[in-house]
């Protein structure tokens, strides 16, 4: 079931994901005493880190962070996903190093041996028994429709049994990534989407209600069932027949 929650201002989708992340850390960690999180870049991190990296509440010390994605980059290049979420995010907060697992830097110029690596890294956490299952995935959309590092139209979007895949000709610079494959991201007990500003709006009615499958973020459908659009107003202005609904505990 896709569960659409839309505030007034981005402001207060970054305060709906505080309390949402804070909950599903909680169940987690009461579950199986950690918290697995794959986030990308963007703007995600920073809206939403904005609340969450000052929420005591949110035990740290048992989350797991891996990417989503990430470009074939330094770790202190601008570019960088890791470079983001660590300032946004890890910075604040007592995530153990050991349990943050950014792209291999020695790895960066061949992005193929860097995806290997980080199906290890993956691995090293959720065993090899079987497809990883996040507890989380924290995805935003591009404004051609593409998560992660899975591009319109780019064989990436059809990997079926690898866990991490790379590209070499990304369409948005830098062109050397690695990014998690649809098998993956499906596998997830929960996927939510972040959105905020008008900029989107008419891609994310393309994903959302006409569920144009074209788009890679119109192909994520978790097997728990659970996914969710945490987005604002000025985002979901275009939707009709998904009426936006109000998140609460």
């Amino acid at each position: 079931m896709v569960q659409v929650f839309s505030f007034p201002t981005s402001d207060d989708v970054a305060q709906a994901l505080n309390t949402y992340l804070a909950q599903a850390s909680a169940t987690a960690i009461a579950t199986t005493g950690r918290f697995t999180i794959a986030i990308t870049g963007g703007s995600l991190p920073a809206t939403a880190s904005k609340y969450l990296k000052a929420n005591k509440a949110v035990d740290f010390s048992k989350w797991y962070v891996f990417w989503g994605d990430e470009r074939c980059v330094s770790h202190d290049h601008d570019d960088s996903n890791y470079k983001l979420v660590k300032e946004q995010l890890l910075d604040h907060v007592n995530v153990p190093a050991a349990q943050v697992f950014p792209i291999n830097p020695t790895l960066i110029g061949n992005p193929e041996e860097a995806a290997l690596d980080y199906h290890h890294q993956l691995a090293s956490v959720f065993g090899n028994g079987g497809v990883p299952e996040f507890d989380c995935v924290l995805l935003g959309i591009g404004p051609d429709g593409h998560l992660c590092s899975l591009f319109p139209g780019f064989p990436q979007v059809k990997e079926a049994d690898k866990w991490v895949t790379s590209i070499r000709d990304s369409p948005k610079p830098p062109p050397s990534r690695i990014t998690l494959t649809l098998p993956v991201l499906n596998n997830a007990k929960e996927a939510v989407f972040v959105v905020t500003g008008s900029g989107k709006s008419e891609m994310f009615k393309t994903i959302v209600e006409d569920k144009d499958t074209s788009k890679p973020s119109t192909l994520v459908a978790p097997k728990s069932g659970k996914l969710y659009w945490f987005v604002d107003d000025a985002a979901s202005q275009h939707l009709s027949a998904v009426k936006p609904s109000t998140f609460k505990l």
